[in-house]
């Protein structure tokens, strides 16, 4: 079974810095695209940032400039540096995945069981 495991969430005051990390397990045959995404009280699910295995990242308007997706294939583990955090970012991130689990597997969605992060003073 295909598993993502997140870590690197906490408190931290505004202005200040966190990185999660998300791994995948060693199961996955292939990755396509790794993401993360947050979802506030109250609130959906949103993009936070998105990489693919090759090619330029995407981020949501409201992280631009201050949060920094990257990945390192060799790891299958996908990091989100967020810097100038605001108590806006307040939110439970999630990290996804596409990828195959096996070489005969169709392209699935996996999601990690997120991380809470927390900005406030």
């Amino acid at each position: 079974q295909v598993q993502l495991v997140e870590s690197g969430g906490g408190l931290v005051q505004p202005g200040g810095s966190l990185r999660l990390s998300c791994a995948a397990s060693e199961s996955i045959f292939s990755i396509n695209d790794m993401g993360w995404y947050r979802q506030a009280p109250g609130k959906e699910r949103e993009l936070v940032a998105t990489i693919p295995s090759g090619g330029t990242t995407n981020y949501g308007d409201s992280v631009k400039g201050r949060f920094t997706i990257s990945r390192d294939n060799a790891k299958n583990t996908v990091y989100l540096q967020m810097n100038s955090l605001k108590p806006e970012d307040t939110a439970v991130y999630y990290c996804n995945a596409h990828g195959r689990r096996t070489r005969f597997s169709p392209i699935s969605s996996y999601w990690g069981q997120g991380t809470q992060v927390t900005v406030s003073s």
